[in-house]
């Protein structure tokens, strides 16, 4: 299992740590999507910038 994740707002003039948790995933700009691991660490990033993101479930990855 894997999630697919969209940076859907702004970054900008957010606090250094919810910025530094979206580049943490791989995000930068609106509209940069990322496919992460589901584990504990990504939910939990998730769960901190959730509201600027678009997060789906996606099937298989690496070893489907």
């Amino acid at each position: 299992m894997e999630y697919k994740i969209t940076l859907v707002k702004s970054l900008n003039g957010r606090l250094k740590k919810q910025i530094a948790t979206a580049h943490a995933l791989g995000l930068r700009r609106i509209g940069d999507t990322t496919t992460q691991p589901d584990n504990d660490c990504t939910r939990g990033k998730i769960a901190k910038i959730g509201y600027l993101l678009h997060v789906t479930q996606e099937e298989g990855g690496a070893n489907a």
